[in-house]
């Protein structure tokens, strides 16, 4: 799974460092240390351009793609959000959005604070 030429890339090991750095005299306080190989990337780029059919695929196959995942994390929020307001219905015992609060429209009641008291 791993490349071999990738392995070139890693940071050695503390017993190998120690051990190659007694046999190369380097100087210890220089700030980059440029070993001379090529850079290899995991997935390097192709040489030439693709011909238009094989790029229209990857193009259809990307935006499929991207589409699916953009619909599933947009179900994703809006099942969260109804979960989240059906769980705070649950646990206040009615509406929990303060906007939709009908409390203006109902009667007065008899224990009602708002509501004067009469003069004994």
């Amino acid at each position: 799974m791993t490349d071999p030429q990738s392995s070139e890339n890693l940071p050695s090991s503390s017993s190998s460092s120690s051990s190659s750095s007694k046999s190369t005299p380097e100087k210890s306080n220089t700030k980059t240390k440029y070993s001379g190989h090529k850079v290899h990337y995991p997935n390097p780029p192709e040489a030439t351009n693709p011909n238009p059919e094989t790029l229209r695929e990857q193009w259809r196959f990307a935006i499929k793609q991207y589409s699916r995942w953009y619909s599933h994390a947009w179900g994703t929020a809006i099942l969260a959000g109804l979960s989240f307001f059906a769980l705070g219905w649950i646990i206040k015992g009615s509406n929990p959005l303060p906007s939709f609060k009908n409390d203006s429209h109902r009667p007065p009641t008899d224990n009602d604070p708002a509501k004067p008291k009469p003069a004994d």
